[in-house]
């Protein structure tokens, strides 16, 4: 006898062995009981998930003369024909192939002859959604009111092309998608009457890949026997279905979550070692991140939202236990951009490794929430100045100037204490407030000498121009003037000329004032604990500060 694959040997027999679809078996057998089963029914849902096997245990339920409460025997000969689909009473028709209207009429044809044993007559139509629009029209008068011995069954997984016409006539019933763990207990279930010896792990990873299809799970579970020789393990799953490693996953965001880059950069060295395509890394990635997000936000019900085993559960809950959620909406934003970028790489390995690097240097959103936090209260910190908030101004030690009028009266006679240098600049801000086009003359010239009474003025080779300026007689007179009124004294004035690289006009010496409050500024802003502390969560240098007014 040829072999059996175990998705035929084990497809259910009754609406007890159905899987997942328990508000389908129990509507069913209510309307068997109650005598009010519909004569056309439409099964909807996703492939594999059981609209074939149960239209077949409908039709069984309805045929077999041995079983009791519509529980089929699946030993008479009825159940027997029924599950070969070889019974004269049951006609099985493949949509696909027989899409023609000719096919619909040979079939409108028959349906008035009853059966040949029993009361009912059923025709379960497959993938009924691949019939022709003329195939649709010429089946509606028979399928709004067939003879009282005929029930139409039809299967689809693409109930949307189906025409309104034809659902307004059916009563329809939604397979829904198998839960993880129902597929891996079945899938359990099977290894331990075939004598397979399956880790949990490795069970759960067949029927995720299975996608909510018990079908495609088994078929899978199918050739994973066939690989490891009756011995299923996690390692064989993965080999042989090439798959990604639940463990790499759960190690990759421990990883991202400590912002390790020296462990993201072994991840990255695994990953492609192991061979596996990264974007499906990067899908898989992105779910589990969403699995994370899950377990976080919804507390003890998780086991609800989260379909997963419960080893991986726990070690998702350890990690969330560190993590605000907004950590883990920034980390599957960031995977999300990196995964769209993938399919336009020419290199994904190079995008890949990217993304991970990137997510493994992201600021902490709590480090953000306190940095925020730490503004409110930064005037009463070692604040960079002195102003109230949200203003500008100078350091402490650095007077700013302040503006006069333009006819102000000259002030009291005193002379500037300090160097000579800093005198001379003393002198040339007073006079510039009394005597704009003298002051921005003087503002090139430099202190020379002070002896006695005799008053030197340099004058930079680049700016010999103001020589005959500065020995000008009503100019001179003028200057001594000021130096009576400023400095209280009357001095000689004499001019000459010089290059000196040290030359203090009053123009460098503002540059230099202006250099050394700049330094003063930039090493407050940068030892203030705020600044320090963006810099640390941004990973970031001061390039430029601008005082704004």
């Amino acid at each position: 006898m040829s072999y059996e694959v175990i998705a035929r040997k084990w497809r259910p027999g009754s609406f007890s062995e159905l899987v997942g679809q328990e508000h389908i078996s129990q509507t069913l057998l209510n309307a068997l009981k109650s005598q009010r089963l519909p004569h056309a029914l439409l099964f909807t849902g996703p492939r594999g998930t059981g609209k074939t096997s149960s239209a077949r245990i409908l039709a069984k339920a309805l045929r077999c003369q041995v079983g009791e409460d519509f529980v089929p025997c699946g030993k008479c000969d009825e159940c027997q024909d029924i599950g070969r689909g070889s019974s004269v009473n049951v006609i099985e028709i493949d949509g696909a192939s027989n899409n023609g209207v000719e096919a619909i009429r040979e079939l409108r044809d028959t349906v008035a002859y009853r059966p040949s044993s029993g009361h009912h007559k059923i025709y379960i139509i497959d993938e009924v959604h691949m019939l022709s629009t003329s195939a649709f029209n010429a089946l509606l008068k028979t399928l709004e009111e067939p003879p009282e011995h005929v029930i139409f069954i039809m299967a689809t997984t693409e109930v949307h092309k189906i025409p309104n016409t034809i659902l307004s006539r059916c009563q329809r019933f939604d397979f829904r998608r198998i839960p993880l763990t129902q597929v891996t207990g079945r899938l359990s279930e099977i290894c331990k009457a075939d004598d397979v010896t399956a880790a949990e792990d490795a069970l759960w990873m067949i029927a995720r890949q299975g996608e909510g299809s018990l079908r495609d799970a088994q078929s899978l579970l199918d050739q994973v026997i066939t690989f490891s020789n009756k011995e299923i393990t996690l390692d064989k799953v993965i080999e042989v279905l090439g798959l990604t490693d639940r463990r790499l996953l759960v190690e990759t965001i421990e990883a991202l979550v400590e912002r390790s880059t020296d462990r993201v950069v072994d991840i990255v060295v695994r990953v492609f070692k192991a061979g596996y395509d990264p974007r499906v890394f990067s899908q898989d990635l992105l779910e589990q991140l969403k699995n994370l997000l899950m377990v976080k936000v919804s507390g003890k019900r998780y086991n609800e939202v989260v379909d997963l085993p419960q080893v991986e559960i726990d070690q998702l809950k350890k990690i969330a236990d560190t993590l605000t959620a907004e950590d883990i909406h920034l980390l599957f934003d960031m995977a999300l951009k990196g995964a769209e970028d993938l399919p336009r790489a020419q290199d994904p390995r190079i995008v890949l490794e990217m993304m991970l690097l990137r997510m493994s240097a992201a600021p902490r959103i709590q480090n953000l929430l306190n940095l925020k936090a730490g503004v409110a209260v930064a005037p009463t910190t070692q604040a960079p100045s002195h102003a109230a908030p949200n203003q500008s101004a100078p350091p402490q030690n650095v007077a700013p100037q302040q503006s006069a009028p333009a006819n102000a009266a000259p002030q009291a006679a005193t002379m500037a204490p300090g160097s000579d240098s800093e005198k001379w600049l003393s002198l040339v801000q007073r006079i510039k407030k009394v005597n704009g086009v003298m002051g921005a003359q003087l503002n090139n010239t430099f202190l020379k000498s002070l002896d006695g009474k005799t008053l030197t003025i340099g004058i930079p080779k680049a700016n010999q121009f103001l020589v005959d300026r500065l020995q000008d007689n009503e100019f001179q007179k003028k200057l001594r003037n000021y130096l009576r009124t400023y400095w209280g004294q009357d001095f000689q004035i004499q001019v000459e000329t010089g290059d000196s690289q040290s030359a203090a006009t009053p123009v460098k010496l503002k540059e230099q004032k202006q250099q050394e409050r700049q330094a003063e500024v930039r090493k407050q802003v940068e030892d203030h604990p705020l600044v320090r502390s963006a810099s640390e969560v941004f990973k970031t240098k001061i390039t430029a500060i601008k005082e704004t007014k």
